[in-house]
């Protein structure tokens, strides 16, 4: 199974699941990232760290620490 971070700039996936743990995973929870929900990657930070995603209406910037703990299936 893929994780958020291993996917490519205008790639499209399913969450699958959250494999983070306490206050990392209460943060992605509350900014939206739950499991059935479709994301796309938008853009890449020149050095690689941020990633951009489009979740729901809005983009959002995560570090690829925390984009490794969501897991995603191919759209």
């Amino acid at each position: 199974m893929l994780s958020l971070d291993q996917l490519a700039i205008g790639q499209r996936a399913i969450i699958d699941a959250l494999e983070a743990t306490g206050p990392l995973l209460q943060r992605l929870l509350e900014m939206g990232l739950l499991e059935g929900e479709p994301v796309e990657v938008v853009a890449v930070a020149p050095l690689g760290d941020p990633i951009e995603i489009r979740l729901r209406d809005y983009r959002l910037s995560l570090r690829r620490a925390e984009a490794a703990g969501v897991r995603v299936r191919i759209d």
